[in-house]
């Protein structure tokens, strides 16, 4: 179900475009993750009005699709968040920082 190298999700508004943000679901027509809307600000808590007034320029049916995408997607987006987190940052890559500093 793919136009080019856009992949359609059956969401509105959420697509999987081959070179954009590693083919993760994004916005479409943007260059933001799901999982980035998900991960740094959905379950920080903050409001679908929250996030539109941070991203003003996305509308509400678009970070409505993206919350949706995340309800029927879960696994997925949990693990791209899990992958792009903070915390496997540090046990991938910061211990060979250091190495490479203190060698």
């Amino acid at each position: 179900m793919g136009i080019g190298n856009k992949q359609l999700t059956g969401f509105p508004h959420i697509v999987k475009i081959k070179g954009i943000c590693g083919g993760e679901a994004i916005i479409e027509g943007t260059r933001i993750a799901v999982w980035h809307i998900v991960g740094y600000y959905y379950k920080a808590g903050m409001s679908v009005e929250d996030i539109l007034t941070e991203w003003d320029y996305l509308t509400p049916p678009q970070v409505f699709s993206a919350l949706a995408y995340y309800r029927y997607n879960r696994d997925e987006i949990d693990q791209v968040c899990l992958r792009n987190s903070y915390e496997q940052w540090l046990e991938t890559y910061a211990h060979a920082k250091f190495e490479k500093i203190s060698g």
